[in-house]
């Protein structure tokens, strides 16, 4: 992304990514030249109350495209989905949200020459016959969740749109998102966060995937980092589009709580599997990220224990 980029427009700007990437975009492209929009309203809102803020059902053609007109925008970061646990409670409603608000946001970028799309994708894009180890950028995609299904369907018809229109689309897998801001939606990976803010609150917690459940975990800073990266890189630099694996942690949930003993030695777990097991384990361990890291230079920063530490010194902030 350049400086070119006038007025920028953030889907699902109150969900966990969307409301820290919605601060970030601010602080680099200006407060008043990035729009959150969500179908929601929630009180005492940083990212309502920080910037322009505008309604929006991206299920709903005619109003993303209103939108984009009456706004003028030329960017979007399509951050509304349904995530993966609540998708299975709603498979139908699921697909709705994540498959036709990919197309209407597309659309509405090709009809009014949006100059950027950033759409994500998920490692829920994987399924069970895929290497689960070093996960390789071009691999078997057979997900087992309707979530799943969706990513790998917008997956494709984003590059579909790159090669048929020439609109410059572009996405990556997310890992498991980790953050002290704001909770989780929904998601199988939604133990990596609830640990830490019960680790702090409470002393224990109660896992709901086995301690040796090991998937990709990305800090919130990282994730967010990534996120830019891409959006920024040249795009005669990429020869993938819509589909970018990044890495950062491949990490056990008995890993977590053990990085979280450094800090908390009498933090207690206990391990009760539910049906989000049976998500996890379709999912990779690990990921090849090779190609973002040769085709836009991909690089986290934060380990396991670096990552913990920074964890618990915010929400000992937050809640002590």
């Amino acid at each position: 992304m350049t400086k070119d980029f006038k007025r920028i427009l953030v889907t699902g700007a109150l969900g966990q990514i969307g409301s820290e990437l919605t601060a970030e975009l601010r602080d680099r492209y200006g407060r008043d030249n990035v729009i959150a929009s969500d179908i929601k309203t929630v009180k005492d809102s940083t990212v309502m109350e920080g910037g322009p803020w505008t309604l929006l059902d991206v299920t709903d053609a005619d109003a993303v495209e209103k939108t984009v007109i009456e706004l003028d925008i030329d960017a979007v970061f399509h951050m509304a989905a349904i995530l993966s646990a609540t998708g299975e409670q709603n498979p139908q409603l699921c697909w709705k949200v994540n498959m036709d608000g990919t197309i209407n946001v597309l659309e509405a970028a090709r009809k009014h020459e949006i100059s950027r799309v950033i759409i994500p994708s998920s490692i829920a894009a994987f399924g069970p016959e895929t290497p689960r180890k070093d996960t390789p950028q071009e691999t078997v995609l057979r997900p087992k969740t309707m979530y799943g299904v969706t990513k790998v369907s917008g997956e494709l018809v984003c590059d579909y749109y790159v090669r048929k229109y020439g609109l410059d689309v572009r996405g990556l897998r997310y890992p498991g998102i980790i953050s002290s801001e704001t909770l989780p939606g929904g998601g199988t990976t939604d133990y990596a966060v609830d640990i830490y803010y019960k680790a702090v609150q409470e002393g224990r917690y109660t896992c709901f995937v086995r301690e040796d459940t090991m998937l990709p975990m990305m800090y919130m800073p990282d994730c967010i980092k990534a996120t830019l990266d891409l959006a920024e890189a040249d795009f005669g630099s990429l020869v993938h589009h819509s589909d970018f694996n990044v890495g950062a942690l491949s990490v056990t949930a008995g890993d977590i709580a053990g990085s979280i003993r450094k800090h908390i030695p009498g933090f207690s777990v206990d391990y009760e599997p539910d049906y989000r097991q049976a998500i996890a384990d379709t999912w990779p361990m690990s990921v090849d990220d090779s190609a973002a890291r040769e085709e836009w230079g991909w690089k986290p920063e934060w380990d396991l224990d670096s990552m913990t530490a920074d964890m618990l010194e915010k929400l000992r902030d937050k809640f002590l």
